[in-house]
């Protein structure tokens, strides 16, 4: 039996509809069989555009911080090589999807199947019906720490995930917190591998 390979995925974007909008930041955290294995993707992006105020609230990630970064194209290669075949696990999985093949597409790459996509939303309110789900409030049900989260950031926000998809489907083991420290350095940390 192969070992089952996942990604917790979180994207921030300067809005909320491809075309108008791009991507700013990708990050996702690696299990392997439900086991954070330490490998994550970390990449800002340069959207080529003027960040919106309300973005910009979300995320804090502004126009000068981007400048410098590389635009979607140039790291386009390096995100489809990390993600390979991996199921990847997405909070409201139709939104970064929906963004992520629009950026594959205009840089003529292969889309990824909504089928590779786990929605932690969809099993949360199919879990909890009624019950509010954003990860804020699964947070709270689930006693998660996720005080560092005052803005949203990609790798912060899949490795707050990833402890809540584990809660969701009964797989955390007993004692295993994720390092919710966004700042440190790995292989794939900006794109270099």
């Amino acid at each position: 039996m192969s070992d089952l390979r996942e990604l917790v995925l979180d994207t921030e974007t300067t809005g909320l509809e491809p075309g108008e909008h791009r991507i700013v930041e990708i990050g996702a955290l690696e299990l392997i069989n439900h086991i954070p294995t330490g490998r994550t993707y970390h990449q800002y992006i340069n959207p080529m555009r003027t960040m919106p105020a309300g973005a910009f609230a979300v995320h804090g990630l502004g126009d000068e911080f981007l400048a410098d970064k590389p635009v979607f194209k140039d790291i386009a290669q390096a995100f489809i090589d990390f993600v390979g075949d991996a199921r990847l696990v997405i909070h409201n999985a139709s939104f970064d999807m929906k963004f992520l093949n629009a950026e594959l597409g205009w840089v003529n790459r292969p889309l990824l199947p909504m089928d590779q996509a786990l929605d932690t939303l969809a099993i949360a309110r199919r879990k909890f019906p009624g019950s509010p789900a954003s990860l804020d409030a699964l947070c709270r049900r689930f006693h998660i720490d996720n005080s560092n989260r005052t803005l949203h950031g990609a790798l912060l926000d899949s490795e707050i995930l990833a402890e809540v998809y584990l809660e969701l489907i009964g797989a955390l083991q007993p004692g295993l917190v994720l390092s919710h420290d966004s700042n440190r350095q790995n292989a794939a940390d900006d794109g270099e591998a």
